[in-house]
């Protein structure tokens, strides 16, 4: 098989995308560049450590990278109806990979957190991947909403609510509350009442303060992001040596590879706070750089959800925007002390095929709406039948 049908950067047929489409690739792969750079940075001295090897995450990020845009190109490539009409599949394949992250011995830890299950040698977060699925089924349910029965409809929110209830036990609350958060979302923009919005909102406030309640290393977090210089050491840890990471990056950054505080100061900073290295080396300008490409592919979404054909393929682009830019606002308010610490990687940047993958699945489904709702020459739902085109024909001589 051609290598050039597989990846993307060598994808000849691009010119004929519409102009959504290319800019939106463009972005991704300026992303992505960026965040290949960042994370060079920042994984370097913890991976000449640990591992004896300055580029072993480096490399590992880059085979990862070469895996997820060969699926990139696929989805792009595939009508979206297809993807949407195995969703469902998807769905339930992650949502037993959720609760098997839970069993004993099945399940692998990190930081007291049961997120990862492997294959053989491959470590799959099924929280992270199942995201742009729970996307293309919630627009799905709330694109028909008004076709389907009470039975089909509490059966999906029922699974809905299994999916966010197994990441919470894992437990990750970012991830539930990102899931949760785009889900509302999707339904708010698919029309739904409000009476039925407010009550799953306020379901899943109360829903999160329990959890914060139940877990105390959710309410240490909490605590410490309201004051984190009272333990400045302790719970506070984190949030301080990353507040002091952006601080000293000032307004243009102290120079790339030059930052100190991923010399074994800043915890995780390869994933979780890699943005915290990113304002260090880079400072202001570099941060508000990376904030208008955001922002640039926020706009980009909504107008690829404005000029959607349907109601499903609106809902799709509004959900993919979400999750993307939501995650990244996230992550970036951790970073800074604006949101308590918690773990949310950011998209292109944080070292972790998961993520990558998750990301580029999500941005390929977004391109494809793109693609769909402005190409004349999309793929027909159904192909033209001879005979009825010589009747027109007929009809048209006629």
């Amino acid at each position: 098989m051609n290598l050039r049908h597989l990846i993307p950067i060598f994808d000849s047929s691009v010119s004929t995308w519409a102009l959504e489409a290319r800019l939106i690739r463009s972005i991704t792969f300026i992303w992505l560049f960026v965040g290949l750079i960042i994370l060079f940075s920042a994984s370097y001295p913890v991976a000449e450590m640990r591992l004896g090897d300055g580029l072993y995450y480096f490399k590992r990020q880059l085979a990862w990278i070469f895996f997820a845009l060969i699926v990139f190109n696929i989805i792009v490539n595939l009508p979206i109806r297809k993807m949407l009409g195995n969703s469902h599949w998807f769905i339930a394949l992650f949502l037993l990979l959720i609760f098997g992250t839970l069993i004993p011995g099945v399940g692998k830890k990190a930081f007291d957190a049961a997120r990862w299950i492997a294959i053989g040698p491959i470590p799959l977060q099924p929280s992270e991947l199942i995201k742009p699925f729970l996307v293309l089924q919630s627009a799905r349910l709330f694109g028909q909403w008004e076709k389907l029965s009470w039975s089909i409809r509490l059966s999906w929110l029922g699974v809905f609510c299994l999916v966010l209830l197994g990441i919470l036990a894992q437990p990750n609350l970012s991830t539930a509350a990102l899931c949760g958060m785009t889900v509302w979302l999707i339904a708010l923009a698919g029309g739904l009442p409000y009476k039925y919005l407010g009550g799953t909102a306020a379901g899943g406030i109360l829903l999160a303060l329990m959890s914060i309640s139940i877990k105390e290393y959710q309410r240490r977090r909490v605590m410490s992001f309201l004051n984190p210089w009272a333990d400045a050491t302790g719970d506070g840890y984190q949030l301080v040596q990353s507040l002091l990471a952006i601080g000293s990056g000032q307004t243009s950054g102290v120079g790339f590879g030059l930052s100190q505080q991923k010399l074994f100061y800043l915890p995780i900073q390869d994933t979780d706070f890699i943005f915290s290295i990113f304002a260090e080396e880079f400072g202001f300008v570099g941060s508000m750089a990376l904030l208008l490409l955001l922002g640039l592919f926020a706009t980009l979404g909504l107008i690829v959800a404005l000029k959607a054909k349907n109601i499903i393929n609106r809902l799709v682009a509004i959900g993919i925007t979400i999750v993307i830019i939501g995650q990244s606002l996230l992550h970036i308010g951790v970073a800074t002390g604006v949101l308590p610490t918690t773990g949310l990687p950011l998209p292109m940047f944080s070292y972790g095929g998961n993520s990558i993958i998750s990301s580029l699945i999500g941005i390929a489904l977004l391109i494809r709406v793109a693609r769909e709702s402005s190409e004349a020459d999309v793929v027909p739902l159904r192909k033209p039948q001879p005979g009825k085109s010589r009747q027109r024909r007929t009809l048209q001589k006629k």
